[in-house]
């Protein structure tokens, strides 16, 4: 595969990545307005005095969003200038998805400015860690129609429709749990509507709105039905010796689920603290990724695999008109 592709694409995920780490620290420090209401500058100015933590902190999150931008359009160029070559033009060529993850920067960026101005509510925030989760995976696939997390393996690879499936709709379950986590810590009152773990208890703070209990324990509810999913997936894939980039996949989602666990009842027994909040947002965010990357490899894979049937199919077809003629001739 590409080698240089490849890489351009890598450093264009770790941005996304550190990119949505940095959304959740300036979310749960309250840094959202650290540059007033202001965007694309802080305060009327593009290089604003940085005398305040929470101003430094959005700023980053603002600079750290540019340099995406930067190695987006570096992603699509190179793309661009090799669409020719195999595996990057056309229908599943690592062109489309940085085109598709380059379009979404702007409207990730236009939502970013509505929640400033919007003076960051709940619905606009959540709205853009979905999008951010999009971009994300649109860059995912890059990486992995350029060869890296295991594209390049998985065309010489076998798994079952059924893993294929399975992947699918745990990588759908794991967006709408995230979703319901952005939802459940950004709606007034959800994220204090539960003080214990793994059931809901009583709320931390007095006079918890009900529709906030509802959000946050319909979220722990996907999130343990997504628990249950991944390792019985995990099962299967293992017990059935499917295609090793798979299984891995499916290993690291399951790891993670274990950790968000722990890190979920930490943050519900110590009340809520900032660092473990923003972990919790992040380790989420892995696990959409790690669950989307095993989704799309397992589709990389059936692919892969009817390619090659529909390949010895044709291959076969002037042997099967050699064979009839043969016959006939014997007649």
């Amino acid at each position: 595969m590409n080698a240089p592709l490849r890489r351009l694409s890598y450093v264009a995920l770790v941005v996304a990545v550190a990119q949505i780490v940095f959304g959740a620290i300036v979310r749960i420090s309250g840094s959202g307005m650290g540059c007033g209401n202001h965007w694309p500058k802080c305060y009327g100015r593009w290089f604003p005095p940085l005398d305040q933590p929470t101003l430094v902190i959005e700023w980053t999150h603002r600079l750290i969003a540019a340099a995406l931008l930067v190695a987006l359009v570096a992603l699509t160029a190179a793309a661009y200038a090799q669409r020719r070559a195999p595996g990057v033009g056309g229908r599943g060529g690592v062109l489309r998805a940085s085109v598709l993850a380059l379009a979404l920067w702007p409207a990730q960026a236009l939502l970013g400015a509505i929640t400033v101005w919007l003076g960051n509510v709940w619905y606009t925030i959540a709205s853009h860690w979905l999008l951010a989760a999009t971009l994300l995976a649109a860059l995912a696939a890059a990486v992995m129609r350029a060869g890296g997390l295991g594209g390049a393996c998985a065309r010489r690879e076998r798994a079952s429709p059924r893993t294929a499936r399975g992947a699918v709709a745990g990588a759908g379950i794991a967006l709408v749990t995230i979703f319901l986590g952005g939802m459940t810590a950004t709606f007034p009152g959800a994220n204090v509507a539960c003080s214990g773990f793994p059931l809901c208890g009583a709320g931390i703070a007095s006079a918890v709105m009900p529709v906030g209990r509802i959000i946050q324990m319909t979220h722990r509810v996907l999130a343990l039905l997504l628990t249950l999913h991944v390792f019985g997936l995990l099962w299967g894939v293992v017990r059935r010796r499917e295609a090793i980039v798979v299984v891995r996949a499916v290993g690291i989602a399951g790891a993670l689920i274990l950790a968000q666990i722990g890190i979920a009842a930490a943050m519900i027994g110590l009340e809520l603290p900032p660092v473990l909040r923003s972990l919790h947002q992040s380790v989420g965010a892995l696990i959409w990724l790690t669950l989307f990357s095993a989704a799309y490899l397992a589709r990389m894979v059936a692919h892969a695999e009817e390619t090659m049937a529909d390949g010895g199919a044709v291959a076969s077809a002037p042997v099967a008109r050699g064979v009839h003629a043969t016959a006939e001739a014997a007649r």
